[in-house]
C-alpha cells in the first residue's frame, strides 16, 4: 500500500514559468517610488519642521512638551531648557522634546 509521500516524489517537476525581468525592476523601481513619495519625504518635512522649531526656541517662549506639559522657558542651553511649570517650579528638559510652541498667554488663560 502506497502512501501519500512517495506518490508525490514520484510526480515530475514542472517547469518554472519564464518572465520578463525588466517587469520586476520595474516593480521594485514603482515601489521605491511609492516609498519615497508617501513615507520617507513627508518624515523628513516634518523632521525638518521640529528641528527649525526647536533651533528657535527662546526665553520667554510658553511650550507645550511632548508629555503634554505646558510651561514657560526661562534658560535656554545648547541642548537643554529649563521651563517654569507652576510657582517656582523648574524643571530642565532636552530642547528635542519639545511638542509646540504656544502663542503669548496661553498658559495664563487656562
Amino acid at each position: 500500500m502506497e502512501f501519500f509521500i512517495p506518490a508525490a516524489m514520484a510526480q515530475a517537476q514542472a517547469p518554472a514559468p519564464q518572465g520578463n525581468p525588466m517587469i520586476t525592476l520595474v516593480m521594485f523601481g514603482g515601489l521605491f517610488i511609492f516609498m519615497y513619495f508617501f513615507m520617507i519625504r513627508p518624515q523628513r518635512k516634518r523632521q525638518k519642521e521640529h528641528q527649525e522649531l526647536v533651533t528657535a526656541l527662546g526665553k520667554g517662549d510658553e511650550v507645550v512638551m511632548n508629555s503634554g506639559m505646558l510651561g514657560k522657558i526661562t534658560k535656554v542651553d545648547e541642548n537643554y531648557m529649563v521651563i517654569e511649570t507652576g510657582n517656582n517650579v523648574e524643571l530642565k528638559f532636552q530642547k528635542s522634546a519639545v511638542h509646540a510652541v504656544l502663542p503669548k498667554g496661553t498658559i495664563k488663560s487656562i
